[in-house]
């Protein structure tokens, strides 16, 4: 998998409204592309377990809880990016100006 592309940044930075929303937007992206990551990690978890001969019931519920623990930490992550998401919009809504572009 390749990394994406941020642009470079130095300490005397200098960004527009524009740019700033858009690397807002791209670290939500991101966050995004690292959940769907750990949701096919645990569905391939589940698949492996599925697998085995020798399942016992005892197993199947570790790996069920341990599974439903992680999706539930997801959720509580999803909730607060839809928050920045929610917050990132109404910033480029409310400041639809942009700084003067060359």
């Amino acid at each position: 998998m390749s990394m994406p592309n941020i642009p470079d940044i130095k300490p005397e930075i200098i960004l527009c409204r524009r740019d700033v929303i858009h690397l807002l937007l791209t670290s939500i992206a991101l966050e995004e592309i690292g959940f769907s990551h750990i949701i096919n990690a645990e569905a391939e978890k589940i698949q492996h377990m599925l697998k085995e001969e020798c399942l016992t019931l005892d197993d199947a519920l570790r790996v069920n809880d341990s599974v439903n623990q992680m999706l539930r930490g997801i959720v509580a992550n999803q909730i607060l990016l839809q928050f920045k998401l929610t917050d990132v919009l109404a910033m480029d809504k409310k400041h639809h100006e942009c700084c003067d572009e060359e």
